[in-house]
């Protein structure tokens, strides 16, 4: 039977952990590294919903691709957040492993699945402008208007709603860039030649100047730009341990809400 070390190895044989960026926190999060898995459940996050459904399922491990440590901590107790999901986790006796920046900047990884996902062809990788290694991914779809690009992407990602910007440019070439990625706008425009950029958490700002540089951005959510990974990561560990239970997870969910 695999143990908790066993499919870290795997998970870094899938994305690398030199492809993670420097301030990030990527590997086993918790939990004994010996200890044999028979169940394990996958999520983006490991939140404190996700530790009772693998207490209920009886996981003995969860794969996320947040870090359930992100920025350090000085205390594991009840007095913080992040303390309160550590014990839940550890007193369950459950171990953590996220799979992070590694994970989006990896071949086959979280931005590979998102240009698949919205169809995009002839992928490839962004060259590295300002520190980001082989994160943005961009390609071709077929040309089209915006008006009828965005609600693609919304059915495609599952969005209940997407924020945009109309740069004035029919969609052919198209960056995507998973998660937090608006920094990349000006990169994206002036370095790739694309029209198109779908990220997520985008400032007003972002949004300014990309219509004004003639980059149509669409912010598509967090969430859904990255959840479909899961569906990728559950693939890849039933494919190399399949005398466990790779189950996904059933109540992690977007916890933004439009009214």
């Amino acid at each position: 039977m695999p143990d908790v070390n066993d499919i870290l190895n795997s998970l870094f044989s899938v994305a690398p952990e030199r492809y993670k960026m420097d301030w990030d926190n990527v590997g086993l999060m918790c939990g004994h590294s010996d200890r044999a898995v028979t169940k394990l459940l996958v999520a983006l996050d490991a939140t404190l919903e996700v530790a009772e459904e693998a207490k209920a399922l009886g996981c003995e491990l969860v794969v996320t691709h947040h870090p359930l440590i992100y920025g350090g901590t000085n205390t594991v107790s009840d007095a913080t957040l992040t303390g309160k999901r550590l014990l839940a986790y550890l007193e369950n006796g459950l171990a953590v492993i996220s799979m992070h920046t590694n994970l989006d900047c990896a071949p086959g990884g979280v931005n590979d699945v998102l240009a698949e996902r919205l169809g995009l062809t002839d992928i490839r990788i962004m060259p590295n402008y300002d520190d980001a290694p082989y994160l943005i991914r961009y390609g071709e779809v077929r040309e089209q208007t915006l008006a009828d690009f965005v609600p693609f992407v919304k059915q495609r990602l599952a969005c209940e709603g997407v924020r945009y910007a109309d740069g004035g440019k029919p969609v052919r070439r198209v960056a995507v860039g998973g998660g937090s990625c608006g920094e990349f706008c000006t990169q994206v425009r002036e370095k790739l030649g694309c029209d198109t950029f779908v990220t997520a958490d985008v400032k007003y700002h972002q949004f300014a100047d990309a219509r004004e540089m003639g980059l149509n951005l669409i912010d598509a959510g967090h969430f859904e730009t990255e959840n479909p990974v899961c569906a990728y990561l559950v693939s890849k560990l039933r494919a190399a341990f399949p005398e466990i239970a790779v189950i996904p997870s059933a109540v992690h969910a977007d916890c933004t809400k439009f009214a």
